[in-house]
């Protein structure tokens, strides 16, 4: 189980940068135009939020992670204006969502993970 929370550790600053990277591009790859826009907001936000819950261990921090996430989120749909994108409420609902469901998720798992470990041991 602390293997994983490492790799979580040194995997979740490298994945905002794809994210912000992803994000503030005035013009996306088109491999990623293939998908539509909305589902990889909500795949973005699920990882990051999965990875931070995971780096934390679940606890009450992990909660104020995803909240922080969903503010990234939202000031990065500001900051696309800026860039030469349109910023859009339905990609930040899509941010949040992801957010929120990949906390619920990770939480979960580690949950399961850490009872499983604790039988174990």
């Amino acid at each position: 189980m602390r293997w994983g929370q490492i790799l979580a550790v040194y995997l979740f600053w490298p994945a905002v940068a794809v994210v912000v990277w992803g994000e503030l591009t005035p013009s996306p790859p088109p491999m990623v135009q293939l998908f539509w826009d909305k589902l990889l907001h909500f795949i973005a936000y699920f990882g990051l939020s999965g990875i931070a819950t995971m780096a934390l261990g679940a606890r009450k921090r992990a909660f104020w992670a995803v909240l922080a996430l969903i503010a990234l989120g939202g000031a990065l749909e500001i900051i696309q204006g800026f860039t030469g994108r349109d910023a859009s409420f339905y990609d930040e609902l899509a941010n949040s969502l992801g957010a929120v469901s990949g906390f619920g998720v990770s939480w979960l798992l580690y949950q399961l993970l850490s009872a499983k470990v604790g039988a174990l041991g």
